[in-house]
């Protein structure tokens, strides 16, 4: 069985995702996702910003040709 490798937040949470869903925060999290340019490597939640996200990764790779 493949083991699922588990990546963690380093640093602050204040204004993560993860955070404000926990919080309610519903519409400012709204404000934070309509133009989504990263996703979290963690739980899959977008975001304008990487500012946002545990585990930013680009939405949009460049090709590897």
């Amino acid at each position: 069985m493949e083991k699922k490798v588990q990546h963690k937040c380093s640093g602050d949470h204040k204004g993560h995702l993860c955070v404000l869903v926990s919080d309610g925060l519903f519409d400012r999290i709204r404000a934070l996702v309509r133009n989504p340019r990263y996703i979290c490597f963690n739980c899959g939640r977008v975001a304008d910003s990487r500012e946002n996200l545990c585990n930013p990764m680009p939405l949009e790779q460049k090709d590897r040709t």
